[in-house]
């Protein structure tokens, strides 16, 4: 079940229902396609509309190229990870500058990738310690927990997982990699219950939650390719256009948060009294802080419980040469 679908027609569905002095008609930028719940309604809803998908995962594109058939003349798929975007976009023929009118991303592991317990992104089932979403990628969970160095483990799970017992974690991984390599999620969990306090397990949720996730974006690159992604979809905006950002975790939303607050920023020196002209911000917020799910949201999808939505629409070009 897509989360906050309601919310995200809402706020796109103004900048998908214009018409360009060229006839052409909107273009939606949906840079997590997964598996095209979030597409399928607006494609549903808006019959001029475009939709570029992106996906790193190739199983992914297949769900959503299934789902997506209807609408087959309207749809382009690539797969890529989001911050491939710019690339994305010539390939598909248009620019990467002021070429789309609404832009969405539904960050983190998928539904569908958690539902999949052979792929070792969920700590609740056991499954080979894997955890990459490009299955092409090289890098595994297995080989960071076996090759990693000591202080390497520790940082990657103290910046990643915020985890206060990382260097407690990654001296028992070190230690225990020594006898035998870990290979399955459930190994890792088992060490986990070991060496995080008794006191720290009750709570907080899962001791491998917060290793986990760690690891996960350790895997992917997830953190980077999201510091990339965001101004290069900010920039292939039109005036008008609008982006949206659904992050689960504190690390992304940060991210998300910083680059939005730099995108609605003056660029007039903050000591002169009057907006230059030309400095004036290039976009508006959408939304005060970062909005939740509700109650009804939460208790039929879970996963929404987590969710920080933030949005913002362009209002000036790049070239300062006017507004919208």
């Amino acid at each position: 079940m897509p989360v906050l679908l309601h919310r995200c027609v809402e706020l796109l569905t103004p900048a998908l229902t214009r018409h360009h002095a060229d006839g052409s008609g909107a273009v939606l930028l949906d840079a997590t396609l997964g598996a095209g719940g979030h597409a399928e309604r607006f494609l549903t809803d808006l019959p001029g509309l475009r939709l570029i998908g992106l996906d790193r995962d190739p199983s992914a594109l297949d769900i959503a190229r299934a789902r997506l058939a209807p609408f087959a003349d309207r749809v382009t798929l690539v797969h890529t990870r989001y911050d491939g975007l710019a690339a994305a976009l010539t390939e598909s023929g248009y620019g990467t500058a002021e070429s789309v009118d609404g832009m969405l991303f539904d960050l983190g592991v998928s539904s569908m990738q958690l539902d999949r317990a052979e792929r070792g992104f969920a700590y609740a089932q056991d499954a080979p310690l894997d955890m990459r979403m490009d299955p092409r990628s090289p890098l595994t969970a297995a080989d960071i927990v076996n090759t990693y160095d000591e202080a390497a483990l520790a940082d990657i799970l103290h910046r990643y997982g915020e985890e206060r017992f990382a260097r407690r974690i990654a001296a028992q991984i070190v230690r225990r990699r020594a006898r035998t390599p870990f290979t399955s999620t459930a190994e890792l969990v088992a060490l986990l219950y070991q060496a995080i306090p008794a006191p720290a397990r009750r709570t907080g949720g899962h001791p491998a939650k917060r290793t986990f996730q760690a690891l996960r974006i350790a895997v992917n690159d997830e953190l980077d390719s999201l510091r990339s992604a965001i101004p290069a979809g900010l920039e292939a905006l039109r005036v008008g256009g609008r982006m949206v950002v659904l992050a689960y975790q504190s690390l992304e939303d940060r991210i998300v948060k910083r680059l939005f607050a730099d995108a609605v920023a003056s660029r007039t020196p903050v000591d002169l009294p009057v907006e230059l002209p030309g400095h004036e911000p290039r976009f508006r917020s959408l939304t005060h802080g970062a909005e939740r799910a509700d109650a009804d949201e939460v208790e039929r999808n879970p996963r929404s419980a987590a969710v920080r939505l933030r949005a913002v629409e362009r209002v000036q070009q790049a070239t300062g040469k006017g507004h919208a």
